[in-house]
């Protein structure tokens, strides 16, 4: 069960992880990344970031970037969210597959 303010630093993580795959974005075309959900530690020293990828193909391709460049990802946010957490926790990234596992339950109905 989480806390409130676990749910609040999920939300503001999210919030700004997007907004920095948003501008990393118009960088790479062709791939869009976008967080479905961020999970923080009890102790809020490690986000763990659920990422979907389209095209999927490209997920492992996106995911290996992702986590070289943690480290800078991790300065980039703690940027932009300095003024509220004092702590910036180490970041995570898994991918969701939960959009590719709908859509082939999808597939499967209609045959």
């Amino acid at each position: 069960m989480d806390s409130t303010r676990q749910n609040k630093i999920s939300r503001l993580i999210q919030k700004e992880l997007s907004d920095i795959f948003l501008k990393m974005g118009k960088e790479t075309p062709g791939v869009m990344v976008s967080v479905s959900i961020v999970r923080v530690s009890p102790d809020l020293g490690i986000a763990k970031a659920y990422l979907s990828v389209f095209p999927s193909e490209r997920s492992n391709e996106v995911l290996e970037h992702l986590t070289k460049n943690a480290k800078a990802l991790r300065f980039e946010l703690g940027n932009r969210v300095r003024h509220q957490l004092r702590i910036i926790p180490e970041l995570r990234f898994y991918i969701d597959d939960s959009l590719d596992y709908i859509e082939h339950i999808d597939n499967l109905l209609k045959d």
